[in-house]
């Protein structure tokens, strides 16, 4: 019986010192994980160190406000046009210069208004000393009827070529007045105290009358005109209070009150509406006619029928402006500021309307240099 010699087979050991080795590195492994999933919860869960300052927007139900667009017009403004024909030989001014009454603002060639003067002179002259001689042959006519040398019919032919004569001399004198007066008219003048704002002729252009030379404007006398529908102007009562405003720089505005307030009896045919007009007060800088105006109707008391027909009323503080841009930081349902283009419109104190751009309810920031360090 022969033995079959068994084989035993023995399980491979790692050494010691690899187990140690890899048990180590698993525990390195989870306890990095386990730090970077806790640092990242704690991180999403720290609220901010300081919360970004907030407002909502509310509609103001105070007065009951209407604005109107308008223009700044003035009271006294005048187109110097010439009255004689010639070229232009010298210009005194230029637009924007200050004049004063009675300043000499060009002069047109006088030469051929300085010659008529002087044809109608010796007309007058010649004139004159035909009612010389008509006058000592009436006084010798009127010697000789009565001496009875001539006959009635006679006397009263020489007393009419006396006052014919006269009338002529007359004729004479009337036309160089009118030639001496044309020769003035070479002399372009400033009518009242004021400033030049246009000057659309040159030296040599031709002077023909009608033609504009000069406009001039009295910068004391201004006025804002706008025009209203005419169902605004029939609510008007004499409680209705009436600003101006003239926008400036930085869209901060200048609210004036008007010394008279005017609306014209005529309605325009066309658009249905009614010239408002408010005088300025006299001592104001800055305005010149053309620029752009708002007229406000303020009714103390009237309360508005709804909250979308309500102004809206924000903090200066909030806007954010660069250059032609207003904005404002409108924050998202998550919080996030988002920057929005908005239309102002009057300054009340420190808060501004704003006309659109933004709706009621909505959340601004009232700290626009914090709101916008968030991304």
């Amino acid at each position: 019986m022969k033995h079959t010699k068994q084989t035993s087979f023995k399980p491979m050991v790692r050494p010691a010192n690899d187990a140690k080795a890899v048990m180590g590195w698993v525990v390195v492994t989870l306890v990095a994980v386990l730090g970077f999933a806790m640092s990242l919860s704690a991180a999403q869960a720290q609220p901010l160190a300081q919360p970004l300052a907030s407002l909502i927007v509310k509609p103001d139900q105070g007065d009951k406000n209407a604005s109107f667009d308008g223009v700044v017009e003035a009271l006294r403004q005048t187109v110097i046009a010439a009255q004689v024909a010639g070229a232009i030989v010298q210009i005194d001014v230029k637009a924007g210069d200050l004049v004063k009454a009675g300043q000499i603002l060009m002069r047109i060639d006088p030469r051929a208004a300085d010659q008529a003067a002087n044809a109608s002179e010796a007309q007058a002259q010649a004139a004159r000393a035909g009612l010389q001689l008509a006058s000592r042959e009436f006084e010798r006519q009127q010697q000789l009827f009565k001496q009875q040398y001539i006959s009635q019919a006679a006397l009263e032919q020489a007393e009419s070529q006396f006052k014919a004569t006269q009338a002529q001399v007359n004729a004479s004198l009337a036309q160089l007045g009118v030639a001496r007066t044309q020769t003035g008219f070479n002399i372009v003048r400033s009518p009242y105290d004021g400033v030049v704002a246009d000057l659309p002729v040159s030296l040599g252009d031709m002077a023909m009358p009608g033609r504009a030379l000069a406009t001039i404007y009295d910068p004391s006398a201004l006025r804002v005109t706008a025009s209203l529908p005419q169902s605004q102007a029939a609510t008007m009562t004499p409680a209705t209070q009436v600003k101006a405003e003239i926008p400036g720089p930085g869209s901060a505005g200048l609210l004036i009150t008007p010394t008279r307030v005017q609306i014209l009896p005529m309605v325009d045919a066309a658009t249905h509406t009614v010239q408002l007009r408010l005088d300025l007060p006299a001592k104001l800088s800055g305005l010149s006619p053309g620029m752009f105006a708002r007229a406000w109707l303020s009714s103390p008391g009237a309360a508005r029928p709804s909250t979308e027909s309500a102004k809206l009323l924000v903090p200066r503080s909030s806007l954010v402006k660069r250059a032609e841009l207003n904005a404002i930081y409108v924050l998202d349902a998550n919080g996030k500021p988002l920057l929005r283009q908005v239309r102002l419109g009057a300054v009340q104190g420190d808060q501004v309307e704003i006309l659109s751009g933004l709706n009621a309810g909505e959340r601004i920031a009232t700290d626009p240099a914090a709101a916008a360090r968030i991304r």
